[in-house]
């Protein structure tokens, strides 16, 4: 194998497909890169078995051939190469050559047969949907994906598709996040996405208007974006009925301005710090909402100016929940929906109705 090709598009190959390579797999083959050169195109491969992310380049291939570098070492000396054409070239002995200007490295290389095959799928049936609507949407729900592995199906997203509508849901227990988007696909989907491929999608994903092609098999799923392909599994298991979480009516419900509110529960999430439920306090009444917090490091009061229609209501939040929505929603005007002190606080957009959010309460003990 010998190639050339310019420094800083070899290093954005190398940095996608270093995103599937966790280093934790026993196979020290998958602690690399597979690089396979043939005419003048070279595709670069890395794989945790769960997860695997191939792109490709164009380049001048002057000898075709295929071999995997560990995929650490090879990244950083790409990265601290100067700013020109690398030549990459394959000696005896297992060894690689990599020249740029006055600088050479000689790196140890594994078998490429030794890299295990990436799932076949047929690209046949499929669905598109623009980039950044997507980024968007993962952004929207990912963070209440569960981080414990106590129950594997909630450490993921339920990907559905029904009646032209496209949701991305994830719970955790604490709280639930689903936004939503139409679109043109006759297609009926129920899938669950491990969280941490969709993270990794959404880092390769471009803010803009270009499509992104997306594949489903009985166990994985493929995303096709520009010259990159990632294939994940996809989780086992039923995920939560969530619909019949949601509650359908409420008692009260607030209208309030998100970044206001944004900036007086991070305040007061200051003096909430102390203990694991970040804890603060929202007294509801009349067109007021003052947000208190009292902790072995002192206390903090705020007030806001809401809109309120319904009664009074005292109500307790591990504010880093509540942050965690507000910073993700778009809209300045957002709407909360209560009930009780006891249950859940839905959370949506005033206008535009594309994201639903509930927040579980922190029970206090007078209640």
């Amino acid at each position: 194998m010998k190639i050339i090709c310019e420094k800083n598009i070899l290093q954005e190959a190398i940095s996608i497909v270093q995103k599937a390579v966790t280093g934790k797999s026993t196979m020290q083959v998958l602690q690399g890169i597979l690089i396979n050169a043939s005419k003048d195109c070279i595709k670069f491969t890395g794989s945790d078995i769960d997860l695997s992310i191939e792109t490709k380049i164009h380049a001048e291939v002057l000898d075709e051939g295929s071999i995997v570098v560990d995929s650490k070492i090879f990244g950083e000396i790409i990265r601290k190469l100067p700013n020109d054409k690398i030549e990459i070239s394959a000696k005896e002995e297992n060894v690689i050559e990599i020249v740029c200007q006055k600088s050479k490295f000689a790196l140890v290389h594994m078998d490429a047969n030794d890299f295990p095959e990436l799932p076949i799928i047929n690209e046949n049936s499929m669905f598109s949907i623009p980039q950044k609507i997507l980024k968007n949407m993962i952004k929207g729900t990912i963070f209440a994906t569960a981080q414990e592995e106590t129950r594997p199906i909630l450490t993921g997203i339920l990907f559905e598709i029904h009646d032209k509508k496209f949701n991305l849901v994830a719970l955790d227990g604490y709280r639930l996040a689903l936004k939503s988007e139409y679109i043109d696909s006759d297609n009926s989907i129920s899938a669950v996405i491990p969280g941490k491929t969709l993270n990794e999608v959404s880092k390769i994903l471009e803010d803009e208007d270009k499509n992104v092609n997306i594949t489903f098999t009985p166990n994985h799923i493929l995303f096709s974006i520009g010259e990159t392909k990632i294939i994940s599994r996809l989780l086992e298991g039923e995920f939560i009925k969530y619909s019949s979480i949601i509650p359908e009516e409420y008692n009260l419900k607030i209208i309030a301005r998100k970044s206001e509110l944004l900036n007086c529960i991070e305040r007061a999430s200051l003096m909430a710090k102390d203990g694991n439920t970040s804890l603060i306090k929202l007294n509801i009444e009349d067109d007021n909402m003052i947000i208190t917090s009292n902790s072995q490091l002192g206390m903090v009061r705020e007030e806001i100016n809401i809109i309120l229609q319904g009664q009074s209501l005292q109500i307790a939040f591990n504010s880093k929940y509540l942050i965690d929505v507000f910073k993700t929603m778009e809209e300045e005007e957002i709407v909360m929906e209560l009930s009780s002190s006891v249950s859940p606080c839905v959370i949506r957009n005033k206008e535009n109705n594309n994201c639903t959010y509930l927040v579980l309460p922190v029970r206090l003990l007078n209640n």
